[in-house]
This record gives structure tokens, sequence and C-alpha cells, in this order.
């Protein structure tokens, strides 16, 4: 379980979706509940295994593992740990988009007979969850003496202001998961398209499908999407999935400081992200500057 400081009034919970690494979120004081990936007839908690096995059992068996959210077991095995543990405290789980897996119902679930637990769906999931997650980490250290009543519309404001897209390097891992036909996989590799997928209430939508070689399309699409969104520049996510080529994190990393982004964080996708982005993947998460 994550180390807590001083007994604190709120405890932070999301999902291993969020993409948030385990030494961070201890250090942070942040609970995390496993969502799970199936390798055939073997089940395994995302997290407890590199997400570079979703490549390799792709590439050895040409089929793609299955994705399931947390169970209300799940949830009721962290939510009773940190109440035993701090009974004082109020729980809120910020849960990865409720409308792309069952983690938020089984959650709901979990809640019954626990007046202490909050449940707020973030809308959005890997880095965009993450960094909702660790943004209101750290107002509870800036604000040890807040409460529910100033966390919840701190953490409303966060989500109203979240942006996420992401780009598949091809549509194979689409495809193979059943998400696009072959015969759109097959012209979308003739053409080199790329379908931007954008988070919009939740949903993960295709907005634009540019065309070339990933390496070229990231670095503009950053300094456009900065600019479309009227992002902060203090801090920028950017999401890579293994394969991604270190030449292009270089050029992505030299796109976001020429924008004047002031720190960039990079997060790499675990076992549920890779699944569903496919190798070699890329995503920008960042705020919208506030009106």
């Amino acid at each position: 379980m994550a180390e807590t400081k001083n007994s604190p009034s709120i405890i932070l919970v999301a999902e291993t979706g969020a993409d948030i690494p385990a030494e961070t979120a201890l250090r942070r004081g942040i609970e995390i509940v496993p969502m799970h990936v199936s390798f055939g007839a073997e089940t395994r908690d995302d997290g407890s295994f590199p997400s570079e096995e979703i490549c390799a059992y792709y590439e050895r068996t040409g089929e793609l593992p299955k994705t399931s959210g947390s169970m209300p077991e799940d949830f009721t095995r962290v939510f009773d740990a940190i109440h035993q543990r701090a009974p004082q405290a109020q729980i809120l789980y910020l849960a990865y988009s409720s409308v792309t897996t069952c983690s938020y119902q089984s959650a709901q679930i979990a809640v019954k007979g626990r007046d202490y637990v909050t449940c707020i769906d973030t809308k959005t999931v890997s880095a965009g969850q993450g960094s909702i997650v660790l943004r209101a980490a750290q107002l509870l250290e800036d604000h040890p003496d807040w409460g529910l009543e100033q966390m919840l519309p701190a953490v409303e404001d966060l989500i109203e202001r979240s942006r996420m897209c992401f780009i598949p390097n091809d549509m194979e891992y689409l495809r193979a998961g059943g998400r696009v036909s072959n015969a759109t996989a097959l012209c979308g590799k003739l053409l080199s398209i790329h379908p931007l997928i954008e988070l919009l209430d939740g949903k993960l939508i295709a907005t634009k499908k540019p065309r070339g070689k990933l390496s070229a399309i990231i670095p503009k699409l950053i300094r456009d999407y900065a600019q479309r969104c009227d992002l902060e520049r203090s801090e920028l996510w950017l999401i890579w999935a293994p394969g991604l080529p270190q030449s292009t994190c270089t050029a992505a990393e030299e796109a976001a400081r020429a924008c004047g982004f002031q720190t960039i964080h990079w997060v790499k996708t675990g076992g549920v992200i890779t699944t569903h982005g496919g190798k070699g993947a890329f995503g920008i998460v960042g705020f919208a500057a506030k009106e």
C-alpha cells in the first residue's frame, strides 16, 4: 500500500490504466487498483508485467490479449485496506473513463455501505487520467487542510480542462482488436494513414487522418494541438508505447520545448493501453489554460 504522510484527510485512488509508475504512486500516496489483461487462458494484473510482453505475445500468436477493467473485489480490497489504516480519511477515486471500461461501475458496487468513498469519472485514460490524479495529489500537498468541499471543485476543473489525443503507429492492433476492418487497416497501411484519436467527453473519437511517417507527423501534431487547445505551457505529458523510436521521441521533445513547454513528462503505456494503442503509439496530454 502507498505511504502516506501525517494521516491525510483525503486519499486518492486510481486504476493501473492511469499509467502512473508504481514508485510515483508510492511517493505521492496514491493507491492503485489493478485492471486486468488476459493472455489466452491466463489473466494477469495490469502493471505486474512489462508492456513489451503485449507486443511479444501478439507477434508470437497473431492474437491480441484481452483487457478487462477492475472488478468490485479489487476495489473492495483497496478501500477496506485504506479504511483500516486511516479510518478518518475520505477516499477519492478518480476513475478511468467510465464509457470505456467497467471499472467505474465496479467501484459503484464496492462503494455500497462505504460512505467514506467518493467516485469521480475523469473522462479520460492513460496519462490523461494520470495527470489529473497527480495534479490532485499536488493540490493535497499544497493544501493539507483541504476537505472534499474544497477538493471536488478543484478536481472538476482539472477534468474540464484536460486535453488528450493519441496516434497509433499503424492500424494493425486496431484491426486485431476488432476496432477497424481488415480493409480499413490495409488501406491505412498502403496510404500511411494514422488515425488521430481524441478523448472527447470520455469517448475515444477519431477526428483526423494524417498521412505520412509518424516521425514527421508528431512534431507538427504537438505544435497544432498545443495551439488549438490553448494548452498551459507549464507542463506536458507525452505518451509512448514500446516500439516508438528514440529519434521520434527526441523530435517530439524538441517540438514541445520549441512550443514553450517548461516541464515534459514521458509516460510509458502499461498493458491495457498498449493493447489498445498498439506498438509504437504516441500521445499528448495537457491542460487548457484557464480563461
